[in-house]
């Protein structure tokens, strides 16, 4: 046991040292990204609010809602090939339109009206904290490894912050044991 003990310490040390080192710039933008992330329902700069519609019963069809969503010029829609997605939220009374170039308008589902028209980070922040930005070769390449690392240093953190405790519990049992 006094054997592998210190060859399981040099190993947690090693695999801490070295993979912090391998992981730095992944990790870095993973923990800033995720930070920002954390904000967004705090920071119109990050993602729009969502606005209240005046229904809660959707009365506009997908047409009128297209028309609506055409009716912001800085969204560059022109068809529903330039529409990355529809969101509804009939409770809220709004359809939030989102184009391939990131941004949103919030249309009310009762009147048709455009209510709010804004650039959403947020797709852009967690496709660059999830690595999807770089492409699946780095999602699954560098990222997940990343993650993979990020255990294996949260373990080795565990085991290198117990060891102390453990080793004067080991020498108190033997200080103990020669004194009786």
């Amino acid at each position: 046991m006094a054997r592998t003990r210190p060859t399981l310490n040099r190993w947690s040390r090693k695999l801490h040292r070295w993979g912090a080192i391998a992981t730095l710039l992944p990790l870095g933008l993973i923990i800033a990204t995720g930070i920002t992330l954390q904000l967004k329902k705090q920071s119109d700069w990050i993602q729009p609010p969502t606005l209240e519609g005046s229904g809660t019963i959707p009365s506009v069809g997908f047409e009128r809602i297209l028309a609506a969503a055409r009716s912001v010029p800085e969204t560059g829609i022109e068809s529903w090939d330039d529409i990355d997605r529809i969101d509804v939220r009939p409770g809220s009374g709004i359809a939030k339109v989102r184009a391939r170039n990131s941004w949103e308008v919030q249309i009310d589902t009762a009147t048709g009206e455009v209510l709010a028209a804004a650039y959403r980070r947020s797709d852009l922040i967690e496709s660059l904290h999830d690595g999807s930005f770089f492409g699946d070769w780095a999602k699954l390449g560098i990222f997940l490894p990343t993650g993979a690392v990020l255990l294996a240093l949260w373990c080795t953190g565990v085991w290198l912050w117990w060891m102390p405790f453990s080793a004067r519990r080991r020498a108190r049992k033997i200080r103990h044991s020669a004194s009786a």
